[in-house]
């Protein structure tokens, strides 16, 4: 019989697991009665989709089966199976993840657990075997077959007389340690109350052989051992509990034997609804975004079951893109159980379970907003990018739903606020709400454009993702103050309108846009500079920090920005300016060029010609 060799990642996973780095290693039963349960999933959908086969409920189960003589434990289900190419698909390498780059700091950051994140449960087996024995019949086949594998050197597979369809995984436990007791996993307390921790909810039996004493019959007071198959778990859906029944240990305990994510839920809601249509639902925001979150392979849904029986695993139709990062399940007694993709796109009740849910989402939002703070802004450092992209899609449908749940930094707050905050606090003066963008909240408090703004005392919002600007263009105004772009050129202030230009100036700036040409659209005296010499604005819709994103783009539109070069009359620079455009007609030309790329440096834009500018520098330096 051949060995096979593990591919690289599922070597190098098992070489973690084999040298093992966590200390939690009791949560190995915990994936494999999880992927149990996953097998009877897929035997319950296959029976919802093919008629010719005939389901009974009691037929399935899962049986944990410890051997404390030759210090094996069995976990085995009466799921779909497996057949010899699934196993060496699903166990010869790491699971269906598609590309996993398995980063080192990944592996260790702390509060981080990878087991069964990128479905690779299975090979926490081997924080506490020497070896692992999987013996499988796949639904439909005559023939089944026998894995095993004594760690990352590689694996066995032949042929093997099964009698009935399922799994059974059977782990030769590793030996005791002074710093680890492997026989606690042959214990029915132990086992038992791993079982209880983490697969209370588990929807069908776990069930073990217990030994218990009973009373011999016809000798009172005369006991004998006796073993009795037992039930574990309560298979009691967490969602048709009482919420008053249970704590939030439970709901994060469902949270991780779900596999919604494999950090803390930063919130979870507990939806029961009675009416025209009735449904219960658990709603999870996770705390981290989720490591494909914002990859093609992503994919946002919820669980959604009719009576307890699953129906779908991830139905997208439930949440809005914007909510996508939503983890979860809903239960409702009014969907047939034989309802097709299709028919459910159409579904009128699960657009009114939709719409139900997304409602609840936003109200539970603003309320953690309003009620703790710090929560709301660790959410919204996590997903409100994702928020402001629901704003802009759709050419802005969503904004109603969204605005009130958008932050930005403030100038004066230096902190997140919200855009009812800066309304609360505008001057009554004061005609727009005003924002900045950059790469960042420290490049945008060096702009030149925010300088008459802080003097007069107006909040500034920045905007550092790349999203900012387009949302706003699709919000247009909030509570009927619209924003400005501090790189506007008109900033809408009375004082600043009533400036002039004189003549002699207005000869020294159409010379400067001759030289310029279509570098720019127009040059112009400066109402807003105060301490700098120079800076573009922009006109019409497109910014240049819009510009900017979209020359990232990979099929590059090529939209520029209206580019307006605004000088600071008042500054010394411009006095210098008019001297040699009377006196120094080559110098003048000099001076144009470094003031140009001066203004690009200043706002992020790459300079035509290095070599130029740095030789016309230096020219002006001796």
């Amino acid at each position: 019989m051949v060995k096979k060799e593990f591919k690289a990642e599922s070597k190098r996973l098992l070489d973690l697991m084999i040298n093992s780095i966590y200390t939690n290693k009791e949560i190995f039963l915990r994936e494999l009665i999880s992927n149990a349960s996953d097998a009877i999933d897929k035997m319950y959908y296959k029976a919802l989709t093919d008629e010719n086969i005939t389901f009974n409920k009691d037929d399935y189960y899962i049986k944990v089966i410890p051997d404390k003589t030759n210090r094996t434990l069995t976990i085995f289900d009466t799921g779909i199976g497996m057949t010899k190419e699934e196993l060496e698909e699903n166990l010869g390498t790491i699971a269906k993840s598609g590309s996993f780059d398995f980063k080192k700091e990944i592996e260790l950051k702390d509060g981080y657990d990878i087991i069964g994140q990128f479905g690779v449960g299975f090979y926490s087996a081997f924080m506490v075997a020497d070896t692992v024995t999987v013996i499988s019949k796949a639904f439909g086949e005559n023939q089944g077959y026998k894995w095993e594998s004594s760690g990352a050197d590689g694996y066995t597979i032949e042929p093997y007389e099964k009698e009935l369809v399922g799994t059974e995984i059977i782990l030769k436990l590793k030996e005791n340690t002074d710093d680890e007791n492997y026989d606690e996993f042959l214990e029915e307390w132990k086992l038992k109350s791993i079982i209880k921790k983490y697969s209370d909810f588990i929807r069908y039996p776990i069930k073990m052989d217990i030994k218990k004493e009973v009373e011999k019959e016809g000798k009172k007071g005369e006991y004998e051992e006796v073993i009795e198959e037992q039930t574990i778990n309560s298979m009691v859906p967490l969602w048709r509990k009482n919420k008053n029944e249970l704590t939030p240990e439970d709901y994060e305990n469902f949270y991780r034997e779900k596999r919604y994510g494999f950090d803390k839920p930063l919130k979870y809601i507990h939806m029961t609804v009675d009416g025209a249509i009735r449904f219960n639902s658990i709603l999870y925001i996770p705390e981290h975004v989720p490591y494909d979150f914002y990859t093609k392979d992503y994919e946002k849904g919820l669980e959604l079951y009719s009576k307890g029986i699953l129906i779908m695993n991830k139905c997208p139709d439930l949440l809005p893109d914007y909510f996508s990062f939503v983890k979860g399940m809903v239960d409702s007694e009014d969907l047939s159980l034989n309802i097709s993709r299709e028919i459910l796109q159409q579904d009128r009740q699960l657009r009114i379970i939709a719409k139900r849910i997304k409602d609840k989402i936003k109200n539970e939002l603003l309320g953690l907003l309003k009620t703790d703070r710090e929560k709301y802004e660790k959410f919204f450092k996590s997903f409100g990018r994702q928020l402001k992209y629901g704003v802009y899609e759709n050419f802005g449908q969503n904004k109603e739903d969204l605005q009130d749940l958008l932050m930005f930094y403030s100038s004066t707050e230096k902190k997140l606020v919200t855009l009812e905050e800066y309304i609360s606090r505008m001057k009554e003066e004061q005609k727009y709400i005003y924002y900045a963008s950059g790469e960042s909240v420290e490049r945008i408090e060096k702009m030149p454009q925010i300088e008459v703004l802080k003097e007069k005392g107006y909040e500034i919002l920045f905007f550092t993702d790349d999203v900012d600007e387009f949302a706003i263009w699709m919000l247009f105004s909030y509570k009927d103050k619209e924003f400005k772009s501090v790189s506007s050129g008109d900033l809408g202030i009375e004082e600043l309108d009533k400036q002039g230009e004189e003549k002699e100036e207005e000869a020294i700036f159409k010379a400067i846009k001759e030289l310029l040409g279509n570098k720019v659209k127009a040059v112009k005296p400066s109402k807003i500079l105060k301490t700098h010499p120079v800076c573009l604005t922009a006109e019409g819709n497109i910014s240049i920090e819009m510009e900017k994103i979209l020359a990232n783009l990979p099929n590059n539109p090529e939209i520029k920005a209206q580019r307006v070069l605004e000088i600071n009359t008042n500054h010394k620079v411009f006095q210098k300016l008019k001297d040699t455009y009377n006196n120094n007609k080559e110098k003048f030309d000099l001076y144009v060029k470094v003031l140009y790329n001066q203004a690009l440096l200043i706002e992020g834009l790459p300079i035509e010609d290095p070599v130029e500018y740095t030789n016309n520098v230096c020219e002006l330096i001796f």
